[in-house]
């Protein structure tokens, strides 16, 4: 009888590890196709070189990035019909002072390269 009882209780720790492990391995669903990846660089207009530290973001989402020394920027977002990027220099006094600037995406399905210039104050 105290046989049976250690059984069970094997076999129910077994199947709950097994169970684990396979959500470890294979994850759970995502929402794949519903991502917009947005990437780019981000130049000065007076002398065509990248600026690094630039604030990037979508605008209806708290989210943001900056853009790294070689004004390079990459991010997933949630596909929409119009999505609003925004790029605002915030660290004026390390890369010079520029204005900030809106960008607006339309009907992008995957993927968004972005060259974006911006003009000094």
């Amino acid at each position: 009888m105290k046989m049976n009882w250690k059984r069970k209780l094997i076999g129910g720790l077994s199947l709950t590890t097994a169970m684990f492990i396979f959500q470890a391995c294979y994850g759970t669903p995502q929402d794949f196709g519903l991502d917009l990846l947005i990437e780019g660089q981000v130049k000065a207009k007076t002398t065509g070189l990248p600026v690094k530290g630039i604030k990037v973001y979508v605008v209806e989402l708290p989210n943001y990035l900056f853009t790294d020394s070689d004004g390079k920027f990459s991010f997933y977002t949630q596909s929409a019909e119009t999505i609003t990027v925004k790029f605002e220099d915030i660290d004026s006094s390390d890369n010079g002072s520029f204005i900030d600037r809106d960008t607006v995406i339309t009907g992008a399905t995957e993927s968004v390269y972005l060259d974006i210039v911006l003009k000094g104050k």
